[in-house]
């Protein structure tokens, strides 16, 4: 989980360094264009894929809140600071449990109530309404953590019909397609010196991608949950050493608090599973 927050760090301030020299959506488009290359030897199990109408459908949807997200979340990193950028995100999680309410039916009890409350406080001590102007960027990260949050909760719904493979591959292809005409759109002839900055990206997020699977792999989400807090931290740092940018203890402190009611939630749902587990010899080992 920590390499895999340095990656994911690298992709944000990699994107940032394009300085929106390459427009959003054509970033967001070559990014993953690049990242297919790391999927080929995967292509082989995927043509043998049969998917059912409801199947394509979900998988269609998820592309398309993705190809969004990712479009928001592209033109955000140009326009605010890495640590805003990556507080923000923090908010996924905490869409993705309002969802589950409405798409899922499932219940939320009073302390998961509050745990949201407080995470939506942290988020208005990140923009300040009232007290500063707002960029178009931050009402962008809102977006893209809503767009990723029903894209996550799909992915849950279908990762127990299909191979973890199959669910990243066909993200990848959906994402690739329906960014397409979003780049042809605006296209501008990128220098090499950008698609090589692009293609590096493309290394970063799939590198964090696959550590964290190995994390998830390796440790319960409430051992490597706390660790994604570090990616704020370094956020922090990259965007003061590289990019001149002042540090808000606003921002560093809203942070902290949409972070804690996730690890609230992340504890209390690790609480749970561990009363419904079976007892027996198998449950003490």
């Amino acid at each position: 989980m920590v390499v895999s927050g340095l990656c994911f760090v690298g992709v944000t301030a990699l994107v940032k360094l394009l300085a929106g020299r390459v427009p959003a959506a054509e970033s967001a488009f070559l990014r993953y264009v690049f990242g297919l290359l790391f999927l080929l030897p995967a292509w082989r199990g995927l043509s043998a894929l049969r998917l059912t109408r409801r199947q394509i459908g979900l998988v269609s949807l998820r592309g398309t809140a993705h190809t969004v997200g990712v479009i928001f979340w592209f033109f955000a990193m140009t326009r605010i600071p890495l640590a805003e950028v990556t507080a923000m995100n923090y908010l996924t999680p905490i869409y993705v449990t309002i969802l589950a309410v409405f798409v899922l039916g499932e219940r939320l009890a009073m302390r998961r109530i509050m745990a949201i409350v407080v995470a939506l406080g942290g988020a208005l001590l990140i923009l300040r309404p009232g007290f500063r102007e707002l960029d178009p960027g931050h009402f962008a990260m809102l977006g893209t953590a809503l767009l990723f949050s029903g894209s996550y909760l799909i992915a849950k719904i279908i990762s127990g019909e299909m191979s973890a493979v199959a669910v990243v591959t066909l993200l990848s292809i959906t994402v690739t397609i329906g960014l397409f005409p979003f780049a042809l759109a605006v296209w501008v002839t990128p220098t090499l010196g950008d698609l090589g900055i692009l293609f590096l990206v493309a290394c970063f997020a799939t590198g964090g991608h696959y550590a964290m699977t190995l994390a998830f792999a390796a440790a319960p989400v409430t051992v490597t949950q706390p660790v994604t807090f570090l990616q704020l931290v370094w956020s922090v740092i990259v965007g003061a050493a590289f990019f001149a940018e002042p540090v808000d203890p606003w921002v560093v402190l809203g942070g902290v608090v949409i972070m804690g009611a996730v690890l609230f939630i992340t504890w209390r749902e690790a609480m749970l599973k561990r009363r419904v587990a079976p007892a027996g010899p198998d449950a003490q080992s």
